[in-house]
């Protein structure tokens, strides 16, 4: 049975992880004329998305003790995931390899509104999203959830950072099939469980994964590759 703190930690991870689904259903229902609906369109899933996200995260909120402001305070371990954060999107960008025969994404692509207040909105939005609430919704789904419930379905009983050959594979490979670019999702993986086993904290692996995102956020802004948002 699923427990209160449990569905606490999955709730938000399936709720970014349906929209998803649906975005892609309407895309390829788009491509063949079943509905009529462009790239442009599937761009306002986007804040939609992040709205429902927050809104699961907050109703939650008294659930996520781990959430600790006073880990921050540990400089050496701030400055540790900092670097950790700057060395996964350097990964991310230099391991942009798809598996097979799949395409590289089409990505978030703001030049699709043309200039004015609705793109630079899209793309505050999109920043944000990418910065101040999908690390903190993936971490807590996969480090401090799922990688001690491979461990023990009772997973509160599991301190956070413990270690576990059996959790630490899962783990990894299931969070690179998260993303399009497995291999950078798998490295950022091991680099962010690599992380938590030396922190011991769930807010130092959020700040590594909002450094990556933010300095993904700036280059693709920077470059144009849309494809890495």
């Amino acid at each position: 049975m699923l427990t209160r703190n449990a569905a606490a930690r999955i709730v938000p991870f399936a709720t970014y992880m349906a929209f998803i689904a649906v975005e892609e259903l309407l895309r390829y229902a788009g491509e063949h004329g079943v509905v009529p609906v462009g790239d442009r369109t599937l761009l306002f899933i986007y804040p939609v998305k992040i709205a429902a996200v927050i809104a699961t995260l907050l109703y939650s909120r008294r659930s996520y003790g781990e959430l600790r402001s006073n880990d921050l305070r540990r400089l050496s371990q701030l400055t540790a995931s900092l670097l950790v954060g700057i060395v996964v999107f350097i990964l991310w960008i230099n391991m942009d390899w798809v598996l097979g025969t799949s395409t590289p994404p089409r990505g978030f692509d703001p030049s699709l509104f043309g200039d004015g207040a609705l793109r630079t909105t899209m793309i505050l939005v999109r920043l944000g999203g990418a910065v101040l609430v999908v690390p903190i919704m993936e971490e807590l789904f996969w480090r401090s959830f799922f990688i001690r419930y491979i461990v023990d379905g009772n997973f509160e009983q599991v301190p956070i950072g413990f270690f576990s050959w059996s959790s630490f594979v899962a783990t990894v490979i299931l969070f690179g099939l998260e993303h399009h670019y497995v291999f950078a999702g798998i490295a950022g993986g091991v680099l962010y469980n690599l992380l938590l086993y030396r922190t011991k904290s769930i807010a130092q692996c959020i700040v590594a994964h909002a450094a990556t995102n933010l300095a993904l956020g700036i280059y693709v802004l920077q470059t144009g590759k849309w494809r890495f948002w």
